[in-house]
């Protein structure tokens, strides 16, 4: 690693201002950033000093995804060979089929994303961000297995230029870039993203472990005379399959246990909120009951417990919504941020069948609302200090 320093601060001067390379230095300052110890340090004075910068809080959330990316892997791998009536298959088997299908639709997204960063970090003379560790790595995790990867590659493009570049980067972002790379995808090539990804058959016969919807599929296409308890008690829908995840759905948002422990890493180490977390849980929770004690539709019918481990709800409670740069910023307005979004998600479950998942849609308008938010809770403290004046 010596060497590598010493190669490093031997040419280093090429890079900077005036230099002949000095357009593509931010890819030097990134390359340079990564590896070694950045030379900008704050030794004296009266300043706070800190272990945590924006790359070891990035690290730390890449650390927290990989349970969900980890289960993803096998469960993709696991329901490909289900599928294609592979007997027997075991778990490394599973597991390096998984790798095989969701390993480039990664690459593919920290290869176009990293990309537009490099562009625009060059086009402006700005460092190279590390928002794209989390972005890059966040997206391919929201998208089913079967996506096709040139969709991908669109999808990164406009997220990362759209979504977070054009309002200048890393931390300017008015909303989740990861998320809005899905809502994308999701308007833009629907067929994509709410087919039947998982299609079980071993020649003409439909495998009877696998179901090619999602649960929340199911509830919502659930005939006149049918009910959320009919399917809870026929075993189209299963609590437990639902809270460990070996059900179809997004790569890394099917199981509610990875993501309880990427929760515990992340309010561990400080860096998620504690109160999104816990608002969006409330808002559902309530909401729900308020649907189960007025609501007719087997939708409004399904247990509070089962919109918990349903869909996306936990991977975006845990990932999306605590993003800090979107979200809202005061104490007050992350409880009422959050609170917000579990009740949107019941809403858009119970009333629109055509797309039952909700979560992604009640994030990114909550990340809209988050700025109101705040600015209503800071004009209430301004007003009640100058009453106590």
């Amino acid at each position: 690693m010596k060497f590598i320093l010493k190669l490093h601060d031997s040419i280093r001067h090429h890079f900077k201002r005036g230099g002949k390379f000095e357009h593509v230095g931010p890819i030097f300052d990134a390359a340079d950033a990564f590896t070694f110890t950045p030379l900008e340090e704050t030794h004296l004075g009266a300043h706070v000093r800190d272990a945590v910068d924006i790359k070891r809080v990035m690290v730390t959330v890449i650390y927290a995804l990989m349970p969900c990316f980890l289960f993803g892997v096998w469960n993709a791998g696991h329901h490909y060979n289900l599928a294609h009536a592979v007997a027997n298959a075991s778990f490394i088997q599973d597991m390096i089929r998984g790798l095989i299908i969701v390993m480039p639709i990664v690459f593919v997204s920290y290869a176009v994303g990293g990309f537009w960063e490099v562009l625009f970090a060059c086009v402006r003379k700005h460092p190279i961000n590390e928002g794209l560790l989390v972005s890059g790595f966040l997206f391919p995790l929201v998208l089913p297995p079967t996506i096709p990867l040139w969709q991908v590659a669109v999808g990164v493009s406009f997220g990362i230029v759209i979504g977070k570049e054009i309002f200048g980067g890393t931390g300017m972002n008015i909303v989740n870039p990861a998320l809005l790379c899905r809502a994308f995808i999701f308007f833009a090539y629907a067929k994509s993203m709410t087919g039947n990804v998982w299609i079980a058959s071993a020649g003409d016969v439909v495998a009877d472990a696998v179901t090619g919807a999602t649960p929340l599929g199911v509830l919502s296409s659930l005939t006149d005379g049918q009910t959320a308890a009919d399917a809870i008690a026929g075993g189209q829908v299963n609590f437990m399959r639902m809270f460990i995840g070996i059900e179809p759905g997004s790569i890394g948002e099917t199981s509610t246990l990875a993501c309880l422990i990427g929760a515990a890493m992340l309010l561990a180490s400080g860096i998620a909120s504690w109160r999104i977390m816990t608002a969006c849980v409330l808002g559902l929770v309530s909401s729900a009951a308020l649907a189960n004690a007025f609501g007719a539709s087997p939708m409004a019918q399904t247990p509070a417990h089962y919109h918990l481990v349903a869909g996306g709800f936990a991977f975006g409670t845990v990932f999306m919504a605590t993003d800090p740069v979107s979200a809202a910023a005061t104490n007050a307005g992350k409880w009422i941020y959050g609170f917000l979004i579990g009740v949107l998600v019941i809403i858009v479950r119970i009333l629109n069948a055509g797309y039952p998942e909700g979560v992604m849609l009640a994030i990114l308008f909550m990340n809209l609302m988050a700025p109101l938010i705040d600015s209503f809770v800071v004009d209430h403290h301004i007003r009640r200090r100058r009453k106590r004046a």
